[in-house]
């Protein structure tokens, strides 16, 4: 049986990877920061909870040693957990705005990644997904073609090339785990007021695929439902 967590999974994305990938026979830890909201999903879906803060050493060291106790290893890890910052001008962004996005999009996939790694180095075929966007792609943002182009979202944008730029360097320090970053596209979603094109389903689609490789997958790359995504 195939363990696997996804950290801010109590709704959106995460909650809807997590349904599939319990109907393709995963075992699910379900992360979620607000233990109530976490129950009432856990319960819906039938996974089980993990309560956990990623902006929280303190939350994710419990979390990671009660995975330990109660399954021994993590076989998939899906660092899903994001926040979007609001939707302010970059001239009124300031730096501690940046910071508090930064503290669960970027700080948040190295607390869950450090603390997880030994359980799943104890795993036969270890897996990393960290959720990016396409607002975090250079080659995206910068091309007028796309849609990402005309969104200057500074904090977010950043935070998501950050965890672009991190998959890579993990990637290389581990070369057992296949781990990848993917962009689930612009998805109907609470981050979004719900104003995506894509359906729930259509965004958790990447996410759940690349929680699915074996050993011989992947590993360093960025993906979106459609194929490889430019850095």
């Amino acid at each position: 049986m195939t363990t696997t967590l996804i950290t801010g999974a109590n709704k959106g994305l995460g909650r809807e990877a997590a349904r599939q990938l319990i109907a393709a026979g995963h075992t699910v830890y379900i992360g979620s920061r607000d233990e109530q909201r976490g129950k009432e999903t856990a319960g819906q879906l039938g996974v089980r909870l993990l309560v956990i803060d990623v902006t929280s050493d303190e939350s994710v060291q419990a979390a990671a040693e009660q995975v330990r106790q109660e399954a021994g290893r993590l076989d998939v890890l899906v660092n899903n957990a994001g926040i979007a910052g609001g939707r302010q001008a970059p001239a009124d962004v300031t730096a501690a705005d940046v910071q508090a996005v930064y503290d669960t999009n970027v700080f948040g996939v190295v607390r869950v990644t450090h603390a997880f790694l030994p359980l799943l180095q104890a795993s036969d075929a270890p897996v990393i997904v960290n959720v990016s966007s396409g607002l975090g792609s250079l080659a995206v943002t910068t091309n007028p073609e796309r849609m990402e182009s005309r969104f200057p979202t500074l904090a977010y944008s950043s935070s998501k090339a950050a965890v672009n730029m991190l998959t890579s360097q993990y990637a290389k320090a581990f070369p057992a785990i296949r781990i990848n970053v993917v962009d689930p596209g612009y998805t109907a979603t609470d981050l979004n007021a719900n104003s995506g094109t894509q359906t729930i389903g259509e965004g958790a689609e990447v996410i759940v695929r690349m929680a699915q490789i074996g050993p011989d997958g992947p590993t360093g790359a960025y993906f979106d439902r459609h194929g490889t995504v430019p850095w």
